[in-house]
């Protein structure tokens, strides 16, 4: 079974380079988790057996199949998030209910947890989906998500796409002096800000 997967080892790195492929478009060939998969079947391949592997396990012949670690974070942190003009205007009024009379920071911090969500593979994947998602947000259910957003909450919500995840990587909030779901307690807590924490 080695064998096979270092055959196509071989194949893929050797027809690479040969294609001229570029670097941008051969890291779109291969997920992150392929390519330490295939990082790894190289390193443990018996070299003296498969000498041809001398050569590819060579990092200088590997760049442009596997990138440096810190070039993906790099990558991964300039990622703009970017929003339509309504949806933003639903994120600031999800705020302005949600977070009225709590400082800017924690405006900011309740912004962020939908933007997370977003992210986040057990929630939908729309800023719409997440906010009307079934019970996910008071606002929704007793309408307060209607009014109007204030200047401030408008400035949160641009705050919190500019700088992303600089805040909190939360996907909850709740007031614990008002929070009457029990399950909502047993997250963990990574920020108190004003009368809400949040959670992961």
């Amino acid at each position: 079974m080695k064998s096979k997967f270092a055959a196509i080892a071989a194949f893929f790195i050797c027809m690479l380079p040969a294609a001229r492929i570029e670097h941008a478009q051969a890291v779109k060939l291969f997920s992150k988790k392929d390519r330490q998969e295939m990082k790894r079947l190289i390193a443990s391949i018996d070299q003296e057996q498969h000498p041809v592997f001398s050569q590819l396990t060579d990092e200088k012949n590997l760049i442009e199949f596997a990138p440096r670690p810190d070039a993906e974070q790099k990558e991964e942190e300039n990622e703009e998030i970017k929003l339509t003009s309504g949806e933003k205007d639903l994120l600031s009024r999800l705020v302005h209910a949600e977070a009225k009379g709590e400082s800017f920071e924690g405006k900011v911090a309740v912004a962020d947890v939908v933007l997370n969500r977003v992210e986040h593979g057990g929630f939908p994947d729309s800023i719409k989906s997440v906010i009307y998602q079934k019970n996910a947000f008071e606002p929704v259910l007793n309408g307060s998500i209607n009014k109007k957003a204030d200047r401030e909450s408008k400035k949160a919500v641009e705050k919190a796409v500019d700088q992303h995840k600089k805040e909190t990587d939360a996907l909850y909030f709740y007031n614990p002096d008002t929070a009457s779901d029990d399950w909502i307690r047993t997250r963990k807590i990574v920020k108190r800000i004003g009368n809400h924490v949040f959670a992961i």
